[in-house]
């Protein structure tokens, strides 16, 4: 008998550590872009310890990756975390600066009529206030 030709991934196996070999490379990828992100996002550290850590990361890549986050894990973690802080703080202050008052249009109808009742504004405010809110 021949024994046959087995082709460069025919086993079980051979996919497995693939598919183990291929998680790594991506865990590694995303480790890798926190790591610059977070180098640039710290403002204390110089240029020169940035342009060192781009430089370490590039000629022993998994070492100094492992170095870095047992180092500087802490303060990344901060620097995150301040960065999601200010982030959502901006997000909030656009919705509340697009959404409006909130307030149902016949409240803000009878507020303007308290107004012209009382003789802070005029006939034509009053009109303004009235087609804004109910536009």
């Amino acid at each position: 008998m021949t024994r046959r030709e087995e082709g460069p991934m025919d086993g079980f196996w051979d996919w497995f550590w693939l598919m183990v070999w291929w998680f790594f490379l991506i865990a590694y990828l995303v480790v890798l872009f926190q790591i610059v992100a977070d180098l640039f996002r710290d403002k204390e550290l110089s240029g020169w310890w940035k342009a060192l850590w781009v430089v370490a990361l590039v000629l022993v890549p998994y070492l100094s990756a492992l170095v870095y986050v047992i180092a500087r894990g802490r303060g990344m973690a901060e620097r995150h975390a301040v960065e999601e802080r200010r982030r959502r703080e901006i997000m909030d202050d656009y919705v509340r600066a697009t959404a409006g008052t909130g307030r149902a249009p016949s409240s803000e109808i009878a507020e303007a009529k308290a107004l012209y009742d009382a003789g802070t504004i005029d006939h034509t405010e009053f009109v303004r206030l009235k087609a804004k809110a109910l536009a």
